[in-house]
């Protein structure tokens, strides 16, 4: 007798091949057929006439672990679950809640509190990378969690909030820090070389790191170096690493921002105009190219050998703590330090000539040449605010900064600086080059979303609070619907596999990712037709249409589009276990 049987529905099973009519039976936690079972016995059986089935979603790009110790995680996560995602691939670009060493513990805890709000003497009882998982799998998991060792986290307790390379001594903590991680579970390693502490690194450490990661087959993913003029060598720098150290790579949310030097704000300018006509025509501007070819980059390393791949996110708004767009010199120290240089007028006009004169050189490491100098390569206009986390502000979330500042009669930089500082540098913002997510725009992430090899991520980061993104919400049924459906940008057969057996495979979750005999029983029934997401800038609270039934390890978790989060089906999935 089966535990749940899915009868007469169209399986598409995640590996690309043709879709097929097949009837799907569940016991425990295993799907454990997939033919016409007939009247077999069932404790449930649901009928998925003319509608799709196929695996969760597996999502490589998330930091929802930064939730998953709360006892209502079930609650701040269920945007993602009702989108269909079983699985996600947390701890991502080189931040996450372990490892926490005591060597420098108060600079770790303000590189977390700055991203998160969260504070570690106080919600992290654990230190290693094992205790976290073990408390997480004590309370129960909404979903299933592939967890990645932080970089950051590894590289702040070697050399705290210190701008500058590391020793061959502190490398080797790091190996050994990163070795322990991968004893404990973790699949891999995430960097993140854009942000502080990992834009302080160099290829010995990446190199050195890529040598334990050899040893235990795990995973090099990362937010990458650069994704302005820079990102083919950004990319180089990936690449390198997993070809000499003979390991799989994940670059993270491809994108391309463009630094146009002195003819910025007129490029920029015409760009906006064209967002704006975008509502009623899309000039036929190839801006599909840049991403075209870096794919085309990963594609030659693939063919020597070399096991890379990327993933995508269905926007073109991304999102960011605000520091990230300050020079790395700038937040050198302690928060309480950072915080004294904003509240010094001298200071303040140093920061902004950085931003406002800095090149953007590689290997963006010294000085003002960091590649997120996103105020003079996006325009001050770029930013929205995300979050804030006082009531007296919250009235800033979702708006504009330029729209701010010209309230308060204040340059950008200055009313930026004052919101950090009321917030007490706790402020999280989107970036667009335009509206956000115009039909202009968007035409550059064409290229990841069509390639069959090019995974589809959310980058979700949901704490309960500000101004989220759409693809909290929606990212899978934006993708599934708009652009495959309905912009037919390639065939729902291969948009299904880049969501789920091709990030499985390549992260090593076994059983993940396919509907067959055998897989664990994460499965999606949604109505092709009328998959949907009104989820948008403007109103990114709203869970999709079409997506029907979720199961996650054999327990059903939406039933007839409502959540039923208890028990918590999910489970750590740990390197070498299935």
């Amino acid at each position: 007798m089966f535990d749940v049987v899915i009868k007469n529905g169209t399986v598409i099973d995640g590996t690309g091949k043709a879709r097929f009519q097949a009837d799907l039976g569940v016991e425990g936690n295993r799907i454990t057929a997939v033919e016409d079972i007939g009247k077999a016995e069932a404790k449930t059986t649901l009928d998925a006439t003319d509608k799709i089935v196929c695996p969760g979603f597996v999502d490589p790009h998330s930091h929802a672990e930064l939730a998953m110790f709360r006892e209502d995680h079930h609650t701040l996560l269920e945007p993602l679950i009702r989108q269909g995602i079983t699985t996600f691939v947390g701890g991502n670009c080189g931040m996450s809640l372990a490892p926490l060493q005591e060597k420098n513990l108060a600079a770790i805890g303000t590189y977390i509190n700055i991203f998160s709000r969260i504070d570690i003497e106080r919600d992290l009882p654990w230190r290693t990378s094992g205790e976290f998982f073990n408390t997480l799998e004590t309370r129960g998991l909404a979903m299933n969690m592939a967890p990645l060792a932080p970089h950051g986290l590894l590289r702040m307790n070697e050399t705290g909030r210190q701008m500058r390379y590391a020793t061959e001594d502190e490398i080797e903590n790091m190996a050994r820090a990163l070795e322990q991680c991968l004893e404990e579970g973790a699949i891999g390693l995430s960097t993140g070389l854009q942000y502080v502490p990992g834009s302080q690194s160099d290829s010995r450490e990446l190199h050195r790191l890529g040598q334990v990661l050899k040893k235990y087959d795990g995973i090099f993913t990362s937010h990458l170096r650069s994704y302005s003029n820079t990102l083919p060598q950004a990319m180089d720098e990936v690449i390198e690493v997993a070809d000499k150290s003979g390991i799989r790579a994940q670059i993270s949310h491809i994108f391309w921002v463009p630094d146009m030097g002195w003819i910025g704000p007129l490029a920029r300018g015409a760009v906006r105009v064209m967002a704006k006509l975008s509502k009623w025509w899309t000039p036929p501007i190839p801006l599909h190219k840049p991403i075209q070819e870096r794919i085309e980059q990963m594609l030659d390393a693939q063919k020597r050998g070399v096991n890379v791949s990327m993933d995508i996110m269905p926007t073109t708004s991304g999102f960011t703590h605000i520091f990230a767009f300050f020079p790395p010199w700038s937040v050198e120290g302690t928060s309480e330090e950072v915080l004294a240089r904003l509240q010094d007028p001298d200071m303040r006009k140093k920061i902004r000539h950085g931003i406002e004169h800095g090149k953007t050189e590689w290997p963006h490491v010294e000085g003002d040449s960091w590649s997120l100098n996103l105020f003079k390569i996006m325009g001050w206009e770029c930013a929205h605010i995300m979050a804030v986390g006082s009531e007296k502000n919250k009235k800033y979330e979702g708006r504009q900064l330029v729209e701010i500042a010209a309230e308060q009669g204040k340059h950008p930089f200055d009313a930026a600086c004052d919101l950090i500082l009321e917030e007490n540098g706790h402020v999280l913002v989107f970036e667009s080059m335009a509206e956000p997510d115009d039909h202009f725009t968007e035409r550059s992430m064409f290229a990841g979303l069509k390639h069959p090899d090019v995974m589809i991520s959310t980058d979700a980061i949901l704490m309960g609070e500000g101004h989220p993104s759409k693809l909290f919400y929606g990212c899978y049924p934006i993708f599934l619907g708009r652009f495959v459906r309905d912009m037919k940008l390639i065939n729902l057969e291969q948009a299904i596999r880049k969501c789920t057996s091709l990030p499985a495979e390549h992260f090593r979750l076994k059983g993940r990712g396919k509907i067959e005999k055998n897989a664990y029983a994460d499965i999606v029934v949604f109505d092709p037709n009328t998959l949907h997401s009104n989820a948008c800038f403007t109103k990114p609270n709203q869970f999709p249409q079409g997506i029907e039934h979720v199961f996650i390890n054999g327990n059903h978790v939406v039933n007839q589009g409502t959540y039923c989060p208890n028990p918590r089906p999910g489970r750590i999935l740990k390197r070498n276990t299935s």
